[in-house]
């Protein structure tokens, strides 16, 4: 992970995703949040990284098999090639009768040092996943494997995860409200008005739970404008 990562991801952990849709819809952007794709694991933390990114298609009988499974070109070699700190996001078009991805898969991961999974699909053996410590979204579970609904076709190209587009390298953004994705563009002109959003929202519900009234408040009027400046000018 590079400085530059390390200070955006660090600034991002502290944003929640209903933040960053509001800023990415300032920003024209409205399809950033990955149906399908909750957290696994109660009290889930946030989590931020570059999207390494999975796809899949429809089985096709002769290419989705359990021998497929040994080929360089498949979800195990996927895994391998998974940097660490990042993302992996995978593409299974919404299919929720095909685990994409089980518990041998998972604790590779987080062996590598992969931070977290997202996918529109679900997992097997659940247990087993939770028990790897890898942050997994998903829509699920499911007991048959991914070859009975799904063919793996590559990594690293972009995918169509929940209905959003989503290309290696863009950063996402997970906690218990789902999973976000920040084009990576446009992630430097995002961080900066991402924590300011999330200053100004604290000040606005310390000043809700002083019994202050919404009109004029949310969203701030002149003369509140002027309060919330004069705070942070205070530290």
């Amino acid at each position: 992970m590079s400085n530059s990562d390390a200070s955006i991801f660090k600034a991002l952990s502290g944003v929640t995703t209903a933040t960053l849709t509001t800023i990415l819809l300032k920003k024209g952007l409205r399809n950033i949040w990955i149906r399908g794709a909750f957290p696994l694991q109660p009290g889930a933390t946030r989590v931020v990284g570059r999207a390494f990114t999975v796809r899949f298609v429809p089985a096709r009988e002769d290419l989705a098999t359990p021998e497929s499974w040994a080929s360089p070109k498949s979800s195990r070699g996927a895994i391998e090639q998974m940097p660490e700190g990042c993302i992996a996001v995978v593409d299974a078009m919404g299919v929720k009768d095909a685990g994409v991805w089980g518990d041998i898969l998972c604790a590779r991961m987080a062996k590598r040092g992969v931070a977290a999974m997202v996918t529109d699909g679900v997992v097997r053996d659940l247990t087993g996943v939770l028990s790897t410590g890898l942050p997994v979204w998903a829509s699920g579970t499911a007991a048959p494997p991914s070859v009975a609904g799904l063919t793996f076709v590559d990594w690293e190209q972009p995918v169509a995860c929940g209905g959003v587009a989503v290309f290696p390298g863009d950063v996402i953004v997970a906690d218990q409200d789902g999973a976000v994705v920040i084009p990576a563009a446009l992630v430097n002109d995002i961080v900066d008005a991402a924590v300011e959003q999330e200053r100004f929202e604290g000040w606005i519900m310390q000043e809700v739970n002083s019994g202050a009234v919404l009109p004029g408040l949310y969203p701030p009027n002149e003369e509140n404008k002027a309060r919330y400046e004069a705070t942070k000018r205070q530290g």
